[in-house]
């Protein structure tokens, strides 16, 4: 822009450019400058040369951003590849839960300690009400419904823990594994089965192999 010196000796702008926002669609985001779940408005902008405050030429588009409506702070569309607080949490629970059924199943309905550990992990992960009788229910569903390559399971384990893998940090992935390992171990060594679930849970998580197998005998031993 270029500034001018008015008879008061203040400066002036001649000529700017300047961009007009139009928002084209709004929603709930986390906002990493607030540091929490805000309002957004998604905008498109026209960059315009102005003289003397009067719009002249178009110098093109900006954005499309996603602007804070609390801050004002502009961030990329990437910004709503994050998770609210709120659908966080969700995810974090249906994970937990995919992954206890998941190991349950795998290790056959009728094990009293691995239900009871079970039931355990999901109330500490928000499932207040979750009993034992509950699980043994949605077990013995999956047991009957199971198909015999576990295709169907990979795909659950997958579909629930991929997406929430991002966004956690290399501790937040390897709990997730060590409660489902937890819950195998309740009632005796691993079976080949709970091995193979477990093993794919690390995989939907980022986990590689070597780290997937040290989180599998360090659950194994007491702490």
């Amino acid at each position: 822009m270029l500034p001018a010196r008015g008879h008061s000796g203040k400066k002036s702008i001649i000529w700017a450019v300047r961009t007009s926002w139009e928002t084209v669609g709004d929603g709930e985001f986390f906002c990493a400058g607030c540091g929490g779940d805000r309002n957004y408005r998604r905008r498109t902008g026209r960059r315009r040369l102005t003289v003397l405050g009067v719009p002249l030429l178009s110098r093109g588009s900006a954005g499309p951003v996603v602007e804070c409506a609390a801050c004002q702070t502009h961030f990329g569309l990437d910004a709503l590849d994050h998770p609210t607080t709120t659908r966080f949490s969700t995810m974090l629970r249906d994970a937990v839960h995919t992954v206890a059924l998941a190991v349950l199943a795998a290790g056959g309905s009728s094990s009293r300690p691995a239900t009871a550990a079970a039931a355990s992990a999901l109330r500490a992960a928000g499932f207040e009400n979750c009993s034992e009788e509950q699980l043994g229910i949605l077990v013995e569903a999956l047991a009957a419904d199971a198909d015999p390559c576990g295709v169907a399971l990979a795909i659950e384990l997958h579909e629930a823990l991929e997406p929430l893998a991002p966004h956690l940090a290399p501790a937040g992935r390897e709990s997730i594994l060590l409660q489902g390992a937890r819950i195998a171990l309740a009632d005796g060594p691993y079976r080949p089965a709970e091995r193979e679930v477990l093993t794919a849970v690390g995989a939907a998580l980022a986990l590689c192999a070597d780290d997937t197998a040290r989180l599998l005998a360090a659950a194994r031993t007491p702490s």
